[in-house]
């Protein structure tokens, strides 16, 4: 899909797209931080109506809403495509070694040879965590691997 930024002086930046219904989207990253979500109009392509502004918090929320079930289903179509990658879940107990600690400190990847891709965190998606990223207590990792190295995860994070 095509999108297209605009730079619009003193305001933001502006990005189009169209939908596979013939509809010319725009969303308008302003520079105070919140978000313009547009549609435009077919008869004049220079006319667009505003459908929802938000706060910088509230795209936040509405992007993890819509990108956390995308995210689950690339790691289910990758799987698929890739023989002997699987995706798995696994969840930081309060008991556990790692509950409160950065994830860096588990080093999982070194010691499993599978990889960490995102963590679930109440509605919270945070998808390419880093090694200074806090695992709390409750939080789903979601780790892509072998069988054997995402049960390998598993058993370092339960400890």
């Amino acid at each position: 899909m095509d999108v297209n930024e605009v730079l619009l002086p003193g305001v933001g930046l502006r990005y189009e797209f169209d939908s596979r219904a013939g509809e010319r989207i725009g969303v308008v990253a302003l520079r105070s931080g919140g978000f313009d979500l547009m549609v435009y109009e077919s008869t004049d392509p220079d006319e667009a109506r505003t459908v929802l502004q938000l706060t910088g918090e509230e795209a936040d929320t509405l992007a993890e809403i819509m990108g956390a079930p995308r995210i689950a289903e690339r790691f289910a179509d990758l799987t698929r495509e890739v023989p002997g990658l699987n995706a798995g879940q696994v969840e930081v107990r309060a008991e556990g070694p790692f509950a409160d600690r950065p994830l860096g400190e588990t080093r999982a990847r070194t010691r499993t040879g599978a990889s960490i891709v995102a963590v679930v965190r109440d509605t919270e998606v945070i998808p390419s965590p880093g090694p200074t990223e806090v695992l709390r207590a409750g939080d789903v990792l979601v780790v892509i691997g072998t069988h054997d190295g995402i049960s390998a995860v598993e058993q370092l994070i339960r400890g």
